[in-house]
C-alpha cells in the first residue's frame, strides 16, 4: 500500500473542499448556522492531513520493525523514526530527489526501498559506498582489503526463542554497533537471486566478493546469519533511498525500548 499516494490524494481532494467552504459556500450559511457534513468530514481535516503529508514526506516516516534481521540493534515489534531530509530532500510519490544535503556513510542504518519490489521498504545497514571493495569470507568483513574490526562480547540470548548467538562489536567507519553470528550457520551464502550488476560479485564456498557499482550501496542486517540483504539480492540504487533510521520511540513487548540507536 502506498501510504504518501493515499496522503497525497487525501490532501488533494480536503484541499478543494476547503477551499470551496472558505471562498463559496461559508459566505452563504448563516452565522449560527451548523456546517454540512461534507465540511465537518472534509474541509475541516485539511490542516491535520496536510500536516501529516508534510512532516511524513519530508521530515520524519515512522516504521515498525517486522523480522529479526537487524537483531540485536532493532528487535521484532520495534517503532522506529526514519529522517527523511538526511540524505537529501525527495518529492513524495515519485521519490525524485530535489535537494542534496548528504550521502549515506558505511554504519548508517537505513530505510530503502527492496530494489526487486519497491513497495516494499528494507532496513539494513550501509557496509559498502559505490566504488568499494565487499568481501564477506569466512564470517569475516573486508572493505576494500581491510578487515573490519571487531571484538566478542558475551553471547546474545534470543529472549523468549531460549537459543544464543555468539556476539560482536563491529567498527564501521565512525559507527560502533553490535553483530550476532550462529557457529552452526554455513559459510557460503544461501538463496542467491539474479540481480541488476550481478556480474560484480564472486560467490564461493566461503562467501562472496562484490564491487559496488557507481550510485549504488551493499547493505547487510547486523544479524549476519539471519538476513537476506545484498549479499543475496544484490545492490540498492540511490533511487530507492527512504532515510535514515535513528530513534525507537516504541515497542509494546518492553516499554524500555526507547531512544536514539546506531
Amino acid at each position: 500500500m502506498n501510504f504518501a499516494l493515499i496522503l497525497f490524494v487525501l490532501s488533494v481532494v480536503t484541499g478543494i473542499l476547503y477551499a470551496l467552504d472558505v471562498f463559496k459556500f461559508r459566505k452563504q450559511r448563516a452565522a449560527d448556522a451548523p456546517s454540512p457534513l461534507w465540511v465537518v468530514w472534509g474541509a475541516d481535516f485539511f490542516p491535520v492531513i496536510l500536516l501529516v503529508f508534510v512532516v511524513r514526506s519530508f521530515l520524519f516516516e515512522p516504521f515498525k520493525i517486522p523480522s529479526g534481521s537487524m537483531i540485536p540493534t532493532l528487535l521484532v515489534g520495534d517503532f522506529i523514526l526514519v529522517n527523511k531530509y538526511t540524505y537529501g530532500l525527495r518529492l513524495p510519490v515519485l521519490n525524485t530527489k530535489i535537494i542534496d544535503v548528504n550521502e549515506p556513510q558505511r554504519g548508517d542504518v537505513m530505510v530503502f526501498r527492496y530494489p526487486d519490489d519497491p513497495s516494499l521498504d528494507y532496513i539494513k545497514r550501509v557496509v559498502g559506498l559505490p566504488g568499494d571493495r565487499v568481501a564477506y569470507i569466512n564470517k569475516q568483513l573486508s572493505i576494500n582489503g581491510t578487515p573490519v574490526a571487531t571484538r566478542q562480547l558475551p553471547d546474545y540470548q534470543h529472549g523468549e526463542r531460549l537459543y544464543y548467538s555468539e556476539q560482536f562489536t563491529e567498527q564501521l567507519g565512525a559507527v560502533e554497533h553490535r553483530i550476532l553470528r550462529d557457529a552452526d550457520a554455513p559459510e557460503f551464502i544461501q538463496g542467491v537471486e539474479p540481480f541488476p550488476y550481478r556480474e560484480n560479485c564472486t560467490y564461493n564456498a566461503s562467501g562472496v566478493i562484490c564491487t559496488v557499482p557507481p550510485g549504488h550501496y551493499f547493505m547487510m542486517g547486523d544479524n549476519r546469519d539471519n538476513s537476506k540483504d545484498s549479499r543475496a539480492w544484490g545492490f540498492v540504487p540511490e533511487a530507492n533511498i527512504v532515510g535514515k533510521a535513528f530513534f525507537i520511540w516504541l515497542n509494546f513487548d518492553d516499554f524500555s525500548r526507547f531512544g536514539a540507536f546506531k
